[in-house]
C-alpha cells in the first residue's frame, strides 16, 4: 500500500519585500492551527517553530537555495524547493501520519535490530560511540531481508543527534536507509536541522579539519570555479571488466546450489563450485583505470544562464593533500606533512544542479567511493558553516 501525502499552498505574493524571507501559517486538514512544527532549511541552522495559532516567519539569507522542510511529530513531513517560495505568504495543510502500519513482507524485528544496530552505526553516524549519539536510538526499527541479504531502516521518529566534537545538536528525520550486503552498497535519505551547543576553539579546529577536503569543500570549490586554487585534482577514470571476477553466468550457477544445497542438506561444494565463491568473495567485478588527469572542470561543469551544473559519463577521481590542522595558542596552524584523500564520484550522467553553499540537488542519486565516502554523520556539517565558524 502507498502513502499519499497530500500539501496544499495557496500563495499571496507581497506586493513590497526589502528581504528574503518565507511567512505563513500552518493548519492540519480539519483546519485547526499547528503550533510547535518545525521548519527549517534543509542541512542549516536556519529554522523556526511556528507559534499558539500556527504562524510563521523565517529570515533567508541572501541567495539562499535548498529545500524549506516542515515537520511535527504524528504528521506528514514535506519540503519544497525555498526558491519556490521566497517572499510569499503561505498557508500550508499537513496531513496526520496513517497510525496503522502497513502489511510487512519483511517484518521489523527485534532481533534485527540487535544483529545490525552496529552496522547501521558504523554507516549512519561513523565509529566515534563516545561523543555522537543517537539520543532516541531505540525508536528505530530494522528489517532483514534474508533472501535476498538486505537490511532496511526506518524511524518513526525523528532522530536526536548529539554531535559533541562539533559542538551540534541535530534533529535528523530519517527518511529510508538501506544496505545490500551483495554488492556492498548503502544509501540513506534524510533532511537535517542543526541546533549548536557549544562554541569554543576545539570545537572550531574539529570543525575546520571536518570541512578541509570534504564533499561539501569540493562543491563549493566547483560553484565559485577555484578547484586548483583550492588543491583538488580531478581525474577521469573508467570502468574495466574485471576478468577474476565470475561472470553473469557463473554467478547464476552458484546461486543455484546454495538454493539447491538449502533444500537438500549438501555439505561438501564441487571444486568449480567453490572457485567461483572464492573469486566472488576475493574480486571486484571491475576495476578503475584513469584515462586523464588533471582534467578541467570544463569537463564536467557548465554554466548556464548563471547556474552551475555538475555532470559526467563516467566516473571522476578527487584527490586532496589534506594539512590538519592543529590549535596552538590561540591560532590554527596547519601540519607540516599532509595526508593523501582520494574519492570516486558516480554522476552516472545525472545532472546536479550546485548552490552556493555546496548543495546539490537530489544528492542521493550521486554515488561516492573512497574518503568522500567517509563522511558519515559525526563529520557532517551546516551547510551554512562558514570555515571559522
Amino acid at each position: 500500500m502507498t502513502k499519499t501525502i497530500f500539501l496544499f499552498l495557496f500563495l499571496f505574493p507581497l506586493y513590497v519585500s526589502f528581504s528574503q524571507n518565507i511567512k505563513g501559517s500552518i493548519v492540519n486538514d480539519t483546519g485547526q492551527r499547528l503550533s510547535n512544527v518545525n521548519i527549517y532549511l534543509d542541512g542549516t541552522k536556519t529554522g523556526t517553530v511556528s507559534g499558539e495559532d500556527g504562524s510563521f516567519m523565517l529570515e533567508l539569507p541572501a541567495h539562499t537555495g535548498g529545500n524549506l522542510v516542515f515537520q511535527k511529530e504524528q504528521y506528514e513531513t514535506y519540503s519544497i524547493s525555498s526558491s519556490q517560495v521566497l517572499n510569499r505568504t503561505l498557508k500550508v495543510v499537513l496531513n496526520k501520519t496513517n497510525e496503522i502500519e502497513e502489511i510487512e513482507i519483511i517484518p521489523y524485528t527485534e532481533e534485527a535490530y540487535k544483529n545490525f544496530i552496529t552496522y547501521f552505526l558504523d554507516n549512519f553516524i561513523g565509529y566515534d560511540r563516545e561523543n555522537v549519539k543517537i539520543k532516541n536510538q531505540r525508536s528505530l526499527k530494522f528489517a532483514y531481508d534474508k533472501k535476498n541479504n538486505t537490511l532496511k531502516v526506518k524511524a518513526p521518529k525523528t532522530l536526536l543527534i548529539e554531535n559533541k566534537n562539533l559542538g551540534y545538536e541535530i534533529e535528523y528525520n530519517l527518511i529510508s536507509f538501506s544496505a545490500d550486503f551483495g554488492s556492498q552498497m548503502v544509501n540513506y535519505t534524510g533532511t537535517s536541522f542543526f541546533r549548536e551547543t557549544k562554541e569554543n576553539q576545539k570545537v572550531k579546529l574539529n570543525r575546520l579539519n571536518a570541512y578541509d577536503g570534504s564533499l561539501l569543500h569540493f562543491f563549493r570549490s566547483i560553484y565559485n570555479n577555484t578547484i586548483p586554487d583550492d588543491r583538488f585534482i580531478v581525474n577521469h577514470i573508467v570502468k574495466i571488466p574485471n576478468p577474476q571476477y565470475p561472470t553473469d553466468e557463473e554467478l547464476k550457477t552458484l546461486k543455484n546450489f546454495l538454493e539447491m544445497a538449502k533444500v537438500t542438506s549438501i555439505l561438501n561444494a564441487p571444486e568449480d563450485i567453490l572457485d567461483i565463491s572464492r573469486r566472488k568473495n576475493t574480486h571486484k567485478p571491475y576495476a578503475l583505470a584513469v584515462t586523464k588527469t588533471l582534467i578541467p572542470d570544463s569537463d564536467y561543469v557548465k554554466r548556464p544562464g548563471g547556474k552551475v551544473l555538475f555532470s559526467f559519463k563516467d566516473m571522476l577521481q578527487v584527490n586532496y593533500q589534506k594539512y590538519f590542522y592543529e590549535l596552538k595558542g590561540k591560532e590554527f596552524v596547519k601540519t607540516e606533512k599532509p595526508v593523501l584523500l582520494s574519492s570516486f564520484l558516480h554522476p552516472e550522467g545525472e545532472i546536479f544542479e550546485i548552490s552556493k553553499d555546496g548543495n546539490i540537488t537530489t544528492p542521493d542519486l550521486l554515488i561516492t567511493e573512497g574518503d568522500f565516502s567517509k563522511n558519515k554523520i559525526e563529520n557532517m556539517l551546516p551547510l551554512d558553516y562558514q570555515p571559522g565558524d
